[in-house]
């Protein structure tokens, strides 16, 4: 049993309308919401194995926030493939991912990650900016990934629903 975090980045910026889309950074929202989901894992105890990440400007802010916020110390595995990937793009990346790993934090953008949540659940779900859905997949090794709707969301967790 393997689980994916799967993690919409926090919501941006788009006060300076001449950055191209994969520059734009956090707004004070966004700022204010990322470490609270980071928080959150850290008190569910899910803090994971390897954050895999969007190149995004907005999905690494993201990324580093949460990772402050919950105390993980492990390796963050940048790729530009996961910038506006396809859930099937997301699924293939997962798969090369070793098998050590049991529970992987995946920060990336919509509608690719709604897309990779109905594959994989074969549900229809809204992740909002800094939205953490908590996945259990019935695979022992990444290799064996694939959207076969045969994983269970245990969790969905959005900032605006959280209280405090």
């Amino acid at each position: 049993m393997k689980t994916l975090l799967v993690l919409r980045h926090a919501k941006s910026s788009w006060d300076d309308p001449s950055l191209p889309d994969h520059d734009r950074p956090l707004n004070k929202r966004g700022k204010r919401d990322a470490p609270r989901m980071g928080s959150l894992l850290e008190e569910k105890r899910l803090v994971p194995d390897l954050v895999l990440c969007s190149t995004a400007a907005r999905a690494l802010a993201t990324a580093r926030e949460v990772i402050e916020a919950c105390g993980y110390d492990g390796e963050v595995r940048l790729s530009r493939e996961l910038y506006l990937a396809s859930a099937e793009t997301y699924a293939a990346f997962l798969r090369r991912e070793p098998r050590q790993h049991e529970r992987v934090l995946l920060v990336g953008h919509n509608p690719g990650l709604e897309e990779l949540l109905h594959g994989l659940t074969g549900e229809e779900h809204h992740l909002s900016t800094a939205a953490v859905a908590r996945l259990e997949l019935p695979i022992k090794s990444w290799d064996a990934f694939i959207l076969d709707r045969n994983a269970r969301l245990v969790d969905l967790w959005r900032p605006k629903e959280l209280s405090g």
